[in-house]
């Protein structure tokens, strides 16, 4: 399965972005897709998952300023990003939780202050 995210780009702290990121196949066999993102040095850390039935969870940094939706019959999952600081700069992938399949080449998301 290939994984593409897009959506990324530089915005002032504050801003917003919304993220997208299509798998080549069915995606609805992962109970669970996410979110994740790598700052420069730093290791890849889970941002927010969402399961099949819809229920969400987040990383206390980013909890209640993302939202993550998934449409299966277009293989697609999302994350809106509202009220962005300079912290949530970092390139953005989607995968499943746990990860199940190669990593894609992420979506860069840059915020100035």
């Amino acid at each position: 399965v290939q994984l593409q995210a897009s959506g990324g780009g530089l915005v002032q702290a504050g801003g917003s972005l919304n993220l997208s990121c299509i798998a080549s196949e069915d995606i609805s066999s992962f109970v669970i897709m996410a979110w994740y993102r790598q700052s420069p040095g730093k290791q890849r850390e889970l941002v927010a998952t969402i399961a099949n039935q819809g229920s969400t969870s987040f990383a206390r940094s980013v909890q209640g300023r993302f939202t993550i939706s998934r449409d299966n019959a277009k293989n697609m999952v999302y994350l809106q990003m509202n009220n962005l600081t300079p912290e949530d700069t970092a390139v953005y992938y989607c995968n499943s939780a746990p990860v199940r399949m190669k990593w894609g080449q992420g979506t860069q998301v840059t915020v100035s202050s």
